[in-house]
């Protein structure tokens, strides 16, 4: 019986592989928009794409960040500058777009952009801080697809959506949390009401990498800047210790974040160019094999292994 299970597993993932391996033709052809291509997962992809000979549209917040990307990509590379929490931004992006894919439409979008700062309890985040968060995670993606997506349904295109491995299960950062679990849900939704137009829509929830979202000072900085504007009864309830013991925590993680970009911006790649594209991509050691198992776990025995290392408030019952 077990020799015949792991032949048909053997079975299964040859062909999972083998249609995998599927290449969409005249790639060289077909235009990809990316948002957040200052630095980190979008500015790899754009160089990415671009070398292998994709027409890359890339939008960057700042112009210095867009000067920078051109100077390391080709020609056919271009870029805008684009804030994504600013209607008229994401209108002039769009006809920008509209006026370079022309009739073809749009073979790619890449919701990339977005913001983590600050790492805190919701207890310490203000409502403002709390805003900006879902502003440009959520708010910001799914205004920028439903103004491209009738330039990726021409085309009978792709969107691909960046998540985290924190939209699939919130261990800390809570408000960013809420955030991607809203852009999991936007994209499940969305896949389902456009497949019948042939557009397809992937998930990718990268672990933990090292980019300039989690910038070990300024990530810091930050943290020490929510626990100060704190309402004194909030600080009173946790205590200088637990916030110390907390600081150490968010440290050490930040610290051990892989520097191995390429995990995210491969998956991003594949769902783009593949002819059978994933709908969801786990980048990263610790997102496969420790924070997907770990979703899967009752809730209670989850939470156990996700607080255990947690330090107790100062007026803990």
């Amino acid at each position: 019986m077990w020799l015949y299970l792991a032949a048909f597993m053997g079975l299964y993932y040859l062909l999972r592989w083998y249609r995998e391996r599927q290449v969409v033709s005249h790639l060289r052809d077909k235009y990809v928009f990316i948002t957040g291509c200052d630095s980190g997962f979008g500015n790899l992809l754009a160089r990415q794409l671009d070398a292998r000979g994709l027409r890359v549209l890339a939008a960057c917040l700042t112009e210095k960040g867009a000067e920078q990307l051109r100077r390391q990509t080709s020609d056919r590379l271009e870029t805008v500058t684009l804030d994504i929490t600013k209607t008229e931004s994401i209108a002039a992006a769009t006809q920008w777009v509209k006026e370079h894919v022309g009739d073809r439409g749009l073979w790619g979008l890449v919701n990339n952009a977005g913001i983590i700062k600050p790492v805190s309890l919701c207890e310490w985040l203000s409502i403002d801080d709390s805003l900006d968060i879902l502003k440009v995670n959520l708010i910001g993606v799914i205004q920028v697809t439903l103004s491209m997506l009738p330039l990726v349904r021409r085309a009978r295109g792709r969107i691909v959506n960046v998540s985290s491995i924190l939209g699939r299960i919130a261990s800390f950062a809570g408000v960013y949390c809420v955030s991607k679990f809203g852009v999991e849900a936007f994209s499940d939704i969305l896949r389902r009401e456009l497949r019948h137009f042939g557009v397809k829509i992937s998930i990718v929830e990268p672990g933990y990498f090292r980019t300039g979202m989690t910038n070990l000072t300024q990530s810091l900085e930050a943290v020490k800047q929510s626990w100060e504007k704190a309402p004194k009864h909030i600080k009173e309830a946790y205590g200088q210790q637990y916030f110390d013991a907390f600081y150490n925590i968010i440290k050490e993680g930040l610290l051990t974040c892989s520097t191995n970009l390429n995990l995210v911006t491969d998956c991003m790649e594949h769902a783009l160019t593949s002819v059978h594209p994933r709908t969801r991509y786990s980048a990263g050691w610790d997102a496969k094999f420790y924070f997907i198992p770990l979703s899967y776990l009752p809730t209670s025995l989850a939470d156990y292994i996700l607080t255990r290392s947690w330090p107790k408030p100062a007026q803990a019952v």
